[in-house]
């Protein structure tokens, strides 16, 4: 299945098929037009011309497609068309055995895995028995925040461990200063693995979790469903919620953020940073990359400037997602007690590692041998 880049910047795209052709569909963000032949076409020629802004259409689509023509005296050529929405769920009930569902963009891999078999089965499910899009995508966002909380459990608890080992951390830097980076290097990572601590432990579990937040970057712009859909101040969950606009042209910031604010974009922005400011004052004191205290303010508001023209149903998730995430984090303080975990990871480091019976077999050949071995 071939497909025109709908953000290629090129003047035209257009290609020539020659071998046998089943469909060919011109679409937009939310509906499709679809010629399908009952066998096959035998080729075409395909091509899309970006017109200019000024112009009422963004986008020229023409297709010249070869029909097999015998000749014959009353000969019929059967052929159907589709005119309608981006639906998956329809076009992958109705017309499954053509596979027009792939015409709805829903990712790649597995952030298509993930909108095929969970995202869009639990928003069907959801819009089965309510009609707000907004308390859908609520409950959407409750759901899976449950499915990821031990891994946002794990990610705090690995945080709050880096916390409790500060002091520690310090009297290494004290003990080696600069000039014995190596050193202190190595005796940090000793001392984490005494602890059964891992430096990036709290960034695993956050790494895991990414797939959904790009699945969702695909499935809201492209959802149907949440066209001329209002929730609060949004008029239209599918669109920007702007709550200000100005006409004149600011240069740079008009190209790159617009001539609005989005609300949900502005409150998704402040409960990043919340969230991340409550993570970094959990691992308060503990070694960290120059740069990421300033990196914790420069990513929300980039994203603040990338997502300001898109979906508000996508905004509002990721706010809704911040603000259940910054909630676990709060329970997660109260419930989690620091001189207990300080207490646990000294036990751990006090307790002699038993050797493995094969080590231990290894060992003593060596000593018969004659081998000295390393004083631990």
């Amino acid at each position: 299945m071939d497909f025109f880049s709908a953000r290629s910047s090129k003047e035209f795209q257009e290609e020539e098929i020659t071998t046998r052709v089943e469909w060919i569909a011109f679409k937009d963000q939310f509906f499709s037009s679809v010629i399908i032949a009952k066998d096959n076409f035998s080729n075409a020629f395909v091509k899309s011309t970006n017109l200019p802004e000024s112009e009422k259409y963004i986008k020229n689509f023409r297709a010249e497609i070869g029909l097999p023509f015998n000749r014959e005296l009353n000969e019929k050529i059967p052929v159907k068309f589709f005119f309608g929405p981006n639906k998956y769920s329809l076009l992958k009930k109705q017309y499954s055995n053509y596979e027009l569902h792939d015409l709805v963009t829903v990712g790649r891999g597995i952030i298509k895995w993930i909108n095929q078999f969970v995202i869009i089965k639990i928003f069907d499910w959801l819009n089965k028995s309510i009609n707000n899009y907004g308390l859908i995508i609520f409950l959407l966002t409750i759901i899976i925040k449950v499915a990821l909380f031990p891994l946002t459990y794990r990610s705090y608890l690995s945080q709050a461990k880096m916390k409790v080992l500060k002091p520690q951390l310090d009297e290494l830097n004290k003990k080696y200063p600069k000039g014995k980076e190596m050193e202190r290097q190595k005796a940090t990572m000793g001392l984490y693995k005494k602890a059964g601590v891992s430096p990036l432990g709290g960034c695993l579990p956050m790494v895991l979790q990414f797939p959904i937040l790009f699945a969702m970057f695909r499935f809201f712009p492209t959802s149907i469903e949440l066209r001329q859909e209002s929730f609060l101040w949004a008029h239209d969950l599918s669109t920007y919620d702007s709550i200000l606009e100005w006409e004149s042209t600011i240069p740079i910031i008009s190209k790159l953020y617009g001539n609005h604010i989005s609300l949900f974009t502005l409150l998704m922005t402040l409960s990043t940073i919340l969230t991340m400011k409550l993570g970094s004052q959990a691992t308060s004191g503990s070694q960290q990359m120059p740069g990421m205290k300033s990196m914790m303010y420069f990513m929300p508001i980039m994203f603040m400037f990338i997502l300001n023209n898109f979906s508000a149903g996508l905004t509002y998730y990721y706010f809704l997602a911040n603000i259940i995430t910054f909630g676990q984090n709060m329970i997660f303080k109260q419930f989690i007690d620091d001189e207990k975990l300080l207490s646990k990871m000294e036990a751990r480091k006090s307790k002699a590692k038993k050797k493995s019976g094969f080590q231990s077999r290894l060992e003593k050949m060596a000593k018969n041998r004659g081998y000295k071995l390393p004083k631990r």
